[in-house]
């Protein structure tokens, strides 16, 4: 794994605790910069990067982008857009 792709897991993994933490939060988490921080990062992906992890990451499907970075994309489940 890239270093780019550890910081897009980083983040991911930052986003999955923030919101597993919501519901008993106080107060509530601010994800405005994890997602502001993954935007940037998916920016910065090479032209050689998984077209699936390429997808995931500018659809926003974050649990399925770290799935993959995680070597667990057989769990992802299929999306209405085929992937």
């Amino acid at each position: 794994m890239t270093k780019l792709e550890n910081d897009i897991l980083a983040a991911l993994e930052e986003l999955d605790s923030a919101v597993k933490a919501m519901p008993t939060a106080n107060p509530k988490p601010d994800l405005m910069p994890i997602f502001g921080r993954l935007d940037a990062l998916t920016l910065q992906l090479p032209r050689e990067t998984s077209p699936d992890l390429r997808h995931y990451l500018q659809r926003k499907s974050y649990e399925k982008a770290r799935l993959w970075l995680l070597g667990r994309n057989a769990e992802n489940q299929r999306g209405n857009c085929g992937r």
